[in-house]
C-alpha cells in the first residue's frame, strides 16, 4: 500500500477530486495549508497598505492506495493539477505500513 500527499493550487481541487473519482479512488483527506517553494511569496494589499507574505495557500491531499493503482493515482494527480505555471505543487508517496478501518475493524488493503 502507498499513502500519497499531494500539495496543489486551491483552485484545482474540485478538477483533481473529479479526475481521482473517475479512476476508483473512494476517498481521501483534504486540508488547507499555507507554504511555499520556489514561487516564494506574494505581495497583497490589505486595508490599502502593501505588505509581502511569504506563505501561499495549498491545499493538502492525503490518499492511501494499493500498490497496484498508486501510479495511476500519482499520473492523475499531476495531470489534472498541471497549469505548467510555478507552484503548482509537489506529490510524495510513501510506503503505508498498515490501514485499520475502526468501524470493522479490518486491516490492510480492505481497509482502504
Amino acid at each position: 500500500m502507498k499513502f500519497i500527499i499531494a500539495i496543489i493550487k486551491p483552485f484545482k481541487l474540485d478538477e483533481v477530486r473529479e479526475a481521482l473519482s473517475n479512476i476508483g479512488v473512494a476517498g481521501m483527506t483534504v486540508s488547507e495549508v499555507k507554504g511555499f517553494g520556489r514561487q516564494k511569496g506574494q505581495t497583497e494589499i490589505y486595508r490599502g497598505a502593501e505588505y509581502s507574505t511569504n506563505m501561499l495557500p495549498k491545499v493538502k491531499l492525503e490518499i492511501a492506495a494499493s500498490d497496484e493503482i498508486a501510479g495511476q493515482v500519482v499520473e492523475t494527480i499531476q495531470h489534472a493539477a498541471c497549469t505548467d505555471a510555478i507552484g503548482d505543487g509537489k506529490i510524495f508517496v510513501l510506503d503505508l505500513a498498515s490501514a485499520t478501518r475502526i468501524r470493522t475493524g479490518e486491516t490492510g488493503e480492505p481497509a482502504l
